[in-house]
């Protein structure tokens, strides 16, 4: 799977970004599509995925109520709309898949074995 992340950019606080990443290389039935980010000095952290399959989500706790994951099959593509966006929400945003059988979402970076190049979303204040 080849993962091209896209849409980031330089926004004010409470302002709003659409990121996009499209999905190549094979059907993505039975895949759990993630979105990460990195702020400088800082680990990989969870922000939201989703089961290609039934389309069930899962959220980090700092963006529930403000992010929304969202995925087009016909586009293979997956969506985080990022609102109320706070200046700590500054970092590389990565898309991510892994393949899964099981319905629970996984938060964990180490999990999710293809990556995209990350782009980079500055939020000020």
């Amino acid at each position: 799977v080849q993962l091209q992340a896209s849409g980031g950019g330089l926004v004010q606080a409470g302002g709003s970004l659409r990121l996009s990443c499209s999905a190549s290389g094979r059907t993505l039935s039975n895949w759990h599509l993630g979105w990460f980010r990195q702020a400088p000095g800082k680990e990989r952290e969870f922000v939201a995925a989703i089961s290609w399959s039934d389309g069930s989500t899962s959220y980090a706790s700092s963006v529930k109520g403000r992010f929304t994951i969202s995925r087009d099959s016909a586009k293979k593509s997956v969506y985080l709309q990022m609102s109320s966006l706070k200046p700590e929400d500054t970092a590389v945003y990565y898309c991510a898949a892994r393949f899964s059988t099981i319905r629970v979402l996984s938060s964990i970076p180490g999990q999710y074995v293809y990556w995209g190049q990350g782009t980079q979303v500055t939020v000020s204040s």
